[in-house]
């Protein structure tokens, strides 16, 4: 049975040595494409976050509110909280002390790189000789600042929204770019894509592949596996639906007359 290739989405960090462990870990893992996310130099301020209690200055609210959803949905933290274990960081694990969401959050905030720029491309190619993508453009003019680092793949993507209020959306940033690559990388586009007519969207407008984000994190969170499995398939279902409406027999000759209002 084939395997398909893994990726991998890394987060630059101040921890260099510790991100250089990490890429080696990675590839021993027989990851083959290094997705390095650009767009997330600092936390904002995500209000969805801090008003259910995600934050700290509403943390006790945040535990009562766990406590009470628990409570009403036993089936979920039976599956999760007690099945699941144990409840640890992953690939970070070793970095983070204990396993406290708190702890979790500060490590992170504490170690975002405001200083990132073009040059630490050459560092991570130091220490990663895959595929590159980078993940989190939004203009045609970085677009082509890429192309001139030898990347392998741009994601358009404002991060879901979440990191600066009034973004452009990836379906207005998503044509410029398209026609400043031209085809030299392949493109890929994140963010809104939330129905199998989405997919044909961003496809008319250029995009190569599109990625899914919250749906499947939902579906996971949710359902675990069959979750995911339920949503891709519905996804599956809502495209070929769109392809046949539109009267696009091929994915990949989709083009933007398809969105032209007449």
């Amino acid at each position: 049975m084939s395997i398909a290739p893994i990726w991998y989405q890394l987060y630059f960090l101040k921890d260099r040595p510790f991100i250089g462990e990490l890429l080696a870990r990675v590839k021993a893992a027989g990851v083959s494409v290094l997705v390095l996310t650009v767009d997330l130099p600092l936390s904002a301020a995500r209000y969805r976050d801090l008003w259910p209690g995600m934050s700290t200055p509403r943390r006790f609210r945040s535990a009562a509110q766990r406590a009470w959803q628990g409570l009403t949905h036993p089936r979920w933290p039976w599956d999760v909280y007690f099945r699941g274990r144990p409840h640890a960081f992953g690939n970070i694990a070793s970095a983070v002390e204990g396993n406290a969401l708190g702890n979790f959050q500060t490590w992170v905030a504490s170690n975002f790189d405001p200083s990132v720029s073009w040059r630490d491309i050459a560092w991570v190619r130091q220490h990663w000789n895959g595929k590159l993508i980078i993940k989190g453009v939004l203009d045609h003019e970085d677009a082509r600042e890429c192309l001139r680092h030898d990347v392998d793949g741009i994601v358009v993507s404002n991060h879901g929204g979440r990191q600066l209020d009034g973004v452009p959306s990836t379906v207005v940033a998503l044509p410029p770019i398209v026609e400043a690559v031209s085809g030299r990388v392949p493109i890929l586009c994140d963010g809104g894509i939330r129905s199998g007519l989405d997919v044909l969207r961003v496809m008319a407008l250029g995009a190569d592949a599109c990625l899914l984000g919250r749906s499947w994190a939902y579906a996971l969170a949710a359902q675990g596996g069959s979750g995911v499995s339920e949503m891709l398939e519905t996804v599956r279902s809502e495209l070929a639906l769109a392809m046949s409406l539109t009267g696009c027999p091929d994915i990949a000759a989709a083009s933007r007359e398809l969105l032209v209002v007449r």
